[in-house]
């Protein structure tokens, strides 16, 4: 099954700009994230679809192979970063031409870049931590002290490439320079492979490294940790690792940028006669005062409670949006008296209710529009 346009799958424009694919992504992460769709695996296939997309275009390199070469592109080896993407891809074209295989770059090639995908929690993401990750690693192997032969002696140096690891190959009026077939790049051969590590001269383990989170990462950063991706081969530089951050749902607060959202109910006296409400915020509760006749919908900003961006220097800000609860399970003096209550104010109508009172206006205003 072919793959989705990467902005098709994040609903952007081809033009979005770096801003605009990261709010994409993250309202999408949001809605698909595991922690809000347990046991959906649709939801859990599209969030990975979507981490995909962002992971290509939030790269420069990758968007740019990407939006000329397509899918293609990427799996023709611009997709893994670092050195040689678009070479790749060019050395690649003209094999295709004249009938040449392997790649257009010589030489042994670089690592390629891996991803870890790292989920924190907003108090994580907003204070900043230190987490430790375990990812696959290749130590030398021992036995052959990282040559590949069964002695553990140095192989002997290529024939076909006399060590370069290249070959120049004419086709008509073009000369190319191609990896050695007979070498693959490395410029030795091996002819008795050790049989700990198979001729490779490494040996798969798994290492374990302590990653900083800075505070304020928001779902959508990345954290390059240069070096720590695959081994290059022969001794080429090793590809670098991106974690990637994905910020779990918080139970109470929406995090939006540098602001935080929060919704909080009130009981219908507090919200009638005013009072005190008692606010959450990530450094602890704080009290604000709530005026007489509060409505449902009524939103509190409280300045420099929100979030400080490793981008910006100043914090957002926390809203505060109030519902009214109605109470339920009321008793039989709590319902007569709600009763009597309801009474009194429906004596003096519009004083008590004014919205109520506007809305019956404009509803028979319309009926009477209709009957004339």
């Amino acid at each position: 099954m072919s793959k989705r346009d990467y902005y098709e799958v994040l609903m952007v424009e081809k033009t979005v700009s770096e801003d605009g694919l990261k709010k994409a992504y993250r309202k999408l992460a949001m809605k698909y994230h595991p922690d809000r769709n347990p046991g959906d695996k649709s939801a859990e296939e599209q969030f990975k679809e979507i981490s995909e997309a962002y992971e290509i275009l939030s790269d420069e390199k990758k968007r740019a192979i990407y939006d000329q070469y397509g899918h293609e592109g990427l799996s023709r080896g611009g997709g893994g970063g670092g050195a040689g993407g678009f070479a790749d891809i060019f050395g690649d074209v003209f094999a295709d031409i004249f009938g040449g295989g392997g790649g257009g770059r010589g030489g042994p090639r670089r690592g390629a870049d891996l991803r870890y995908m790292m989920e924190l929690t907003l108090e994580q993401a907003v204070f900043g931590s230190t987490e430790n990750i375990r990812i696959p690693s290749w130590d030398e192997c021992e036995a052959c002290h990282g040559h590949g032969t069964a002695d553990g002696k140095k192989p002997p140096t290529c024939t076909t490439c006399r060590g370069s690891g290249q070959v120049r190959v004419q086709q008509g009026f073009f000369v190319l320079q191609q990896t050695c077939p007979n070498c693959r790049g490395r410029g030795t051969t091996v002819t008795d492979p050790c049989k700990s590590c198979r001729g490779a001269g490494k040996l798969r383990r798994e290492k374990t490294l302590e990653v900083k989170i800075p505070p304020g990462v928001d779902t959508g950063d990345r954290i390059r940790l240069s070096g720590e991706g695959e081994p290059g081969e022969a001794g080429a530089p090793s590809g670098d690792l991106y974690v990637q951050i994905n910020v779990k749902p918080h139970e109470i607060f929406e995090r939006d940028g540098n602001d935080l959202h929060c919704s909080m109910p009130i009981s219908v006296v507090t919200a009638a006669l005013g009072g005190t409400l008692e606010v959450p915020t990530l450094e602890g509760k704080i009290e604000i005062d709530v005026p007489e006749g509060s409505q449902s919908g009524k939103q509190f900003r409280l300045r420099g409670r929100g979030v400080r961006s490793v981008r910006t220097a100043g914090p957002g800000d926390l809203y505060c949006t109030v519902f009214v609860e109605t109470p339920v399970r009321l008793n039989k003096q709590q319902k007569e008296l709600l009763r009597q209550f309801g009474e009194t104010l429906d004596k003096e109508g519009a004083k008590h209710h004014p919205e109520t009172s506007s809305w019956l206006g404009k509803a028979k205003k319309f009926f009477d529009d209709l009957t004339t």
